[in-house]
C-alpha cells in the first residue's frame, strides 16, 4: 500500500500532538489515548488502530521526539505480552470489532494481557496440548490447565489455544481464543521461582465460557494463528532494542571499570569475547527489526532468541565469577508477584538465577535449534511419527 505519510509529516503530527496535549499538564492515560488516536502509537498499523499505514522504520523518530518533550511511555515492560504478542495476532486474524475493542486499551496499558499456551504435559511439544474447548451454540466451554504464565495475576485478558477436535492430528485440531481472566472458572496460582519471586503462574480453567465472538481465526486453525504469536514473541524477547552495553553486558562492564582489583587476564579475555558477541547480537537485532518493515517476522527471530538466552547465561556467569565471594551473595529471597519481567535487575546473584529461565521461556533452546535448522538452514526435518495420528490416539 502506498502511503503519503512520510517522515516530515509524522514529525508535524507529533508536534501537533504535543501542542494540543502538553505532557506537563496532561494526565498520563489521557496523553497515551491522544497519541493512539493520532496514529502515533505504532505508525505502521492501519489508520484508526493506532497507526497511519506508515513505514515501521519511522517509529523511532516519533518515539525520540516524544521522549525529548518529556511525554510518558506506556510502560512496555509491564505490558510486553500485549504489545509484542497479542496485538500483532489480533491485527493479523481479528475481526474489525475485535481490533476496535482490544488494541487501544492494550496499547495504552489499561488492560494487561497474558499468554495461556504452555501446559504441564505440553511445554516444548506445545501442539500436544490437552486443554479442551467444546462448542455449545455460540459459546465454548474450556477446561484444562496452563503453566508458566507470566503476568496472569495482573491480566484482564489472555490469548489462549485449546483443542477443539481430538479426532484430528495434534496441529490441526486447535483453535485460538481470547479469554477474559475475570470470568468464573479462571483460577490463578503463583509459581515461586529460583529467584524467590512468583513472576510465573499456573492457571486452572474449569468450565470457563468463552463466546465464539472472541475466537481468533477459523475453528481448527489455531496452530497457524499461534505461529504469528510465537514468531513475534521470539523477536520481542531476542530482538528488543537496547543501547550499546545494554542488557546483561552492562552491569559486568561497569563492575570491570569500577573494580580494578577484581581483574585477571583470563577474566579480561572472557569479558572481551562476550562484549563483542553481545554487540554483534545487538546489531543483528537492529537488522532484524529493519527486515520487519517488509512484513511479519520469520524463523530468524528464533536465532535471535537463542543467542539472547546463551549470552545472558554466559555473561551472568562471568559476573558472578568476577565478583568472587561477593557473587555468591543474594540480596532478597522475599516472595513477590512482580508487575514486570526484569531480566537484568537487582544484583548479580539475581541475574545469574533469572537467566536460567531464558533458555526455556519463549520456546526452549532445543526447539528453537530445530526451527533454525529446518526453516533457516533448510536441513532435513526430524522424523515425526505422530504427524498424521489423531491426537486422541497419541501416547500420553
Amino acid at each position: 500500500m502506498t502511503t503519503t505519510v512520510d517522515a516530515p509529516e509524522l514529525l508535524r503530527r507529533t508536534r501537533e500532538l504535543l501542542a494540543a496535549h502538553p505532557p506537563a499538564t496532561t494526565g498520563r492515560t489521557a496523553f497515551l489515548g491522544a497519541r493512539f488516536d493520532a496514529g502515533l502509537a505504532w505508525v505502521h498499523y492501519p489508520a484508526g488502530l493506532g497507526g497511519l499505514d506508515a513505514p515501521r522504520s519511522l517509529q523511532p523518530a516519533v518515539d525520540a521526539e516524544l521522549a525529548a518533550a518529556g511525554a510518558p511511555d506506556n510502560d512496555p515492560r509491564r505490558i510486553g505480552i500485549g504489545l509484542g504478542m497479542a496485538a500483532p495476532t489480533i491485527l493479523g486474524f481479528g475481526t474489525d470489532e475485535q481490533k476496535q475493542r482490544f488494541l487501544r486499551p492494550l496499547w495504552i496499558g489499561e488492560e494487561v494481557w497474558c499468554q495461556l499456551f504452555s501446559e504441564p504435559g505440553a511445554g516444548s511439544d506445545l501442539a500436544a496440548l490437552s486443554t479442551r474447548a467444546v462448542r455449545d451454540g455460540d459459546t465454548w466451554t474450556v477446561d484444562g490447565q496452563k503453566v508458566w504464565t507470566s503476568s496472569a495475576h495482573l491480566a484482564r485478558w489472555a490469548i489462549l489455544i485449546a483443542r477443539t477436535d481430538p479426532d484430528l492430528p495434534k496441529h490441526r485440531g486447535i483453535s485460538y481464543f481470547i479469554c477474559d481472566m475475570t470470568d468464573p472458572g479462571v483460577e490463578v496460582r503463583p509459581l515461586r521461582q529460583i529467584t524467590g519471586e512468583a513472576e510465573f503462574n499456573e492457571v486452572f480453567l474449569t468450565g470457563v465460557r468463552i463466546p465464539d465472538s472472541r475466537r481468533l481465526g477459523p475453528v481448527g486453525e489455531g496452530w497457524k494463528v499461534a505461529q504469528t504469536t510465537l514468531m513475534n514473541e521470539r523477536v520481542s524477547i531476542g530482538g528488543m532494542r537496547i543501547p550499546r552495553e545494554g542488557g546483561m553486558i552492562g552491569p559486568v562492564s561497569r563492575t570491570w571499570r569500577e573494580r580494578p582489583e577484581l581483574r585477571t587476564p583470563d577474566l579480561h579475555q572472557q569479558l572481551l569475547t562476550l562484549w563483542v558477541e553481545a554487540e554483534v547480537a545487538r546489531l543483528t537485532g537492529e537488522r532484524l527489526r529493519q527486515q520487519l518493515v517488509a512484513g511479519q517476522p520469520g524463523p530468524e527471530g528464533s536465532g535471535m532468541k537463542l543467542a539472547f538466552a546463551r549470552l545472558n547465561q554466559e555473561i551472568s556467569g562471568l559476573e558472578v565469577e568476577l565478583l568472587a565471594d561477593e557473587g555468591l551473595l543474594y540480596g532478597d529471597w522475599t516472595m513477590r508477584r512482580p508487575e514486570l519481567v526484569d531480566f537484568t535487575g537487582r544484583d548479580a546473584g539475581y541475574r545469574y538465577l533469572r537467566s536460567k529461565g531464558n533458555s526455556i521461556e519463549g520456546g526452549t533452546s532445543e526447539v528453537l535449534l530445530n526451527i533454525v535448522a529446518e526453516r533457516v538452514l533448510g536441513l532435513p526435518a526430524e522424523p515425526r511419527t505422530d504427524k498424521d495420528v489423531a491426537w486422541k490416539d497419541l501416547s500420553r
